[in-house]
């Protein structure tokens, strides 16, 4: 049964900045993109890079270490060396709270 996480607040991400948090064995990135938020893995799936300290282009996340792009709405590769997608998970804002459901 999936659990609901308290990520950050609205007022912490301004557009094009991400928030990552540890939650259980997950490392997760809650995004802001244009006032909407969407979370996804932060573990690059090719070298185990943490994507939060990327750069986000777009609805793109840039890999830091070997430049590999995700689409942060679906998780899926946009660019190599990845060849596999990143999980996303479901965000709810209530108030000002950013949450996200991780199963």
């Amino acid at each position: 049964m999936p659990k609901t996480v308290h990520i950050a607040r609205v007022d912490e991400l301004q557009p094009g900045q991400m928030k990552a948090v540890d939650v259980d064995d997950k490392h997760i990135a809650v995004a802001n993109l244009g006032g909407s938020y969407f979370a996804f893995d932060a573990i690059c799936t090719h070298a185990g890079a943490a994507l939060d300290e990327g750069e986000i282009d777009g609805e793109t996340v840039v890999c830091p270490m070997h430049g590999g792009q995700f689409n942060i709405k679906t998780g899926g590769v946009e660019s190599p060396p990845p060849k596999k997608a990143i999980a996303v998970y479901q965000v709810k804002v209530v108030g000002e709270d950013i949450h996200v459901e991780v199963p």
